[in-house]
């Protein structure tokens, strides 16, 4: 097929804009129908966890589908889906001993929701229905996630029709909240957070859902130290859920299977989807801790949220495969370990670029944040459209990754995320970071 045949279906690329076509995945490269290689430096957006063309995992799923394809969950169990449960109670360990399935980060938000509007339901609370999120942050696009997350730019086309979701401060030392003026800053936003259930009314709030490691919003923004115990202390103190979305930051990205457990905390829910199959097939997870779950079925007999494809089985084999591959090969804690390495190159080549305000991030889980002025951490004018002219600039020079705009406030500042596959190599990563090299001189260039 040609490259130049026209795109009947909308997606993210704007109005008359030429894609490359794919059609091949090897490893941390996508080769398009010219023969021109990609390197996958954002994973796509942090998906593509074992990269591409995995021949384990094909065969897995063929396997499966060779038996059957799908066996309707609210029917059917099947060997893949209990032994992907097993093993995802196992990997998360702590009381997160139910799974419930989705297919998608956003979908599995709206069934972490529901799964807090129920609990409080069946503990008695009927008036617990409002939810508190962080500015800064990203849920996904169905209407509860987007109502959760907290930029403004993707929320403002549907503003008028979102949950009235409460948003507090983000957890960002680079960035920290107005009248912050120093001291213990996990504590400030930690009195803040209680300040705001108090103002609300306890007995009205069911949730407050977290990235552990902020994503596509802040640029792989990890909390300040003893943020995440601070939170959890008062979500218990006034019965409040404590949930979090590690769609981006989980699945051993950021060097723990759980990226919450770097904390050494547990919340009440918890759901993954990106690293789960890795880009091979479509699904998200929610885990529950057992004392949510036992409330929920002893009052209602059964969760009250299924759709179509949850637990699709297919599906199911496939991130089965994926996470035994992530195990065995050790993963998780090369994450860990070649996160150091790029982040110390990121450091040597952007650490006293007069244009790099910030390098943040855990594991294979990290952004440079671009400034105009790194003294005053003053953000380029949101007009010159730098994370999209990155973006494109390194595309063009063979390296897929992730900038976005908003970073500062939801409007003004970039940030470009990194985080390729776990598979990538020293080679393949000192190439990225050429590649990222040139890019930024390029970009600095032209603005």
């Amino acid at each position: 097929m040609s490259s130049t045949m026209p795109h009947h279906w909308v997606g993210q690329h704007l109005r008359g804009q030429e894609l490359p076509r794919a059609v091949r995945g090897e490893g941390v490269y996508v080769i398009d129908d010219q023969g021109k290689r990609y390197l996958d430096g954002s994973g796509g957006p942090a998906l593509f966890c074992l990269g591409h063309g995995n021949r384990e995992v094909i065969d897995a799923i063929k396997r499966q589908y060779d038996q059957i394809e799908f066996a309707y969950s609210t029917v059917f169990t099947s060997d893949v889906i209990d032994e992907l449960s097993g093993m995802l109670v196992r990997l998360a360990g702590g009381q997160l001993q139910h799974v419930v399935y989705a297919t998608s980060g956003s979908e599995a938000a709206d069934t972490a929701m529901k799964v807090a509007l129920q609990y409080q339901l069946a503990q008695g609370f009927c008036g617990r229905t409002h939810f508190i999120a962080r500015r800064q942050s990203w849920h996904g696009y169905t209407f509860g996630a987007l109502s959760l997350s907290g930029h403004v730019a993707r929320r403002k086309p549907y503003a008028g029709s979102l949950l009235p979701v409460t948003h507090v401060s983000p957890a960002n030392v680079y960035r920290p909240p107005v009248g912050f003026t120093g001291g213990d800053l996990g504590q400030f936003l930690a009195n803040e957070f209680e300040a705001e259930i108090l103002k609300i009314g306890p007995e009205r709030v069911a949730a407050f859902f977290m990235e552990p490691v902020v994503g596509a919003a802040g640029g792989a923004v990890p909390p300040p130290p003893g943020y995440v115990q601070r939170m959890r202390d008062v979500c218990s103190r006034y019965g409040v859920l404590l949930v979090a979305d590690e769609v981006m930051c989980g699945v051993g990205r950021c060097g723990h299977w759980r990226a919450m457990a770097a904390e050494g905390v547990e919340p009440d829910i918890m759901y993954t989807a990106k690293g789960l199959a890795g880009g091979y097939a479509p699904i998200a997870a929610v885990l529950l801790a057992s004392s949510v779950y036992e409330a929920i079925a002893a009052r209602f007999d059964r969760f009250a949220s299924a759709h179509t494809y949850s637990g699709h089985t297919a599906s199911c084999a496939a991130a089965l495969a994926v996470q035994k591959i992530i195990e065995r090969e050790n993963l998780v804690q090369r994450c860990a370990t070649q996160g150091e390495y790029i982040a110390s190159r990121l450091k040597e080549v952007f650490g006293e670029h007069p244009h790099v305000g910030d390098i943040r991030g855990r594991g294979l889980f990290l952004a440079f944040e671009i400034v105009q002025d790194k003294t005053s951490k003053q953000p380029f004018a949101p007009e010159l459209k730098l994370a999209e002219k990155f973006k494109a600039t390194a595309f063009k020079n063979g390296l897929i990754c992730y900038p976005s705009p908003g970073t500062a406030d939801g409007v003004n500042g970039d940030h470009v995320l990194i985080s390729p596959p776990y598979t990538i190599s020293g080679e393949e990563t000192d190439l990225m970071i050429e590649i990222l090299r040139q890019t930024f001189q390029e970009v600095m260039q032209s603005v």
